[in-house]
């Protein structure tokens, strides 16, 4: 199979878990919201692992070593987030890694590219389920950081 093919199926693959809401293994009815033409699901959980698998995992890899699935097809490598902490001379930035995944605080040719989505508006633009918006990030952003030297 070709090259644009795997792309392709990966992609879709990867937004019909994403928009369906199933892609931490949930079964549940996600949550939708509908804003104009727009449709917005997000998985039920609000749990820093189901959001990881759900929505980082495809890139980053299901240990966080930015070996997902489609890493290899991405023009900047996926970056190893269980060394976060070593990166940053022994200290996790929690409010930073908040700040990346909400997308207040981008990343040079990481989150915020087309190849690289930033999660935290999707999180919060739901206008029922804005607080849970920052649950989500903040789930997210300690779960990452129970990962470092893992």
């Amino acid at each position: 199979m070709s090259k644009p093919a795997v792309l392709a199926i990966a992609g879709i693959a990867l937004l019909c878990g994403v928009y369906s809401g199933i892609g931490a293994g949930q079964n549940k009815q996600s949550k939708k919201q509908t804003d104009g033409a727009d449709s917005i699901r997000l998985i039920d959980s609000i749990q820093g692992p189901n959001l990881y698998k759900a929505y980082c995992a495809v890139c980053h890899g299901p240990n966080a070593k930015g070996d997902g699935p489609m890493a290899m097809f991405l023009k900047t490598a996926p970056p190893d987030l269980t060394r976060i902490a070593v990166r940053n001379n022994g200290m996790f930035p929690l409010a930073k890694v908040r700040r990346v995944i909400a997308g207040e605080d981008p990343l040079p040719a990481g989150h915020g590219t087309l190849t690289m989505p930033v999660w935290g508006p999707i999180f919060s633009q739901v206008a029922w389920d804005q607080d849970l918006g920052r649950v989500r990030i903040d789930n997210l952003a300690r779960y990452l950081e129970s990962l470092q030297g893992k």
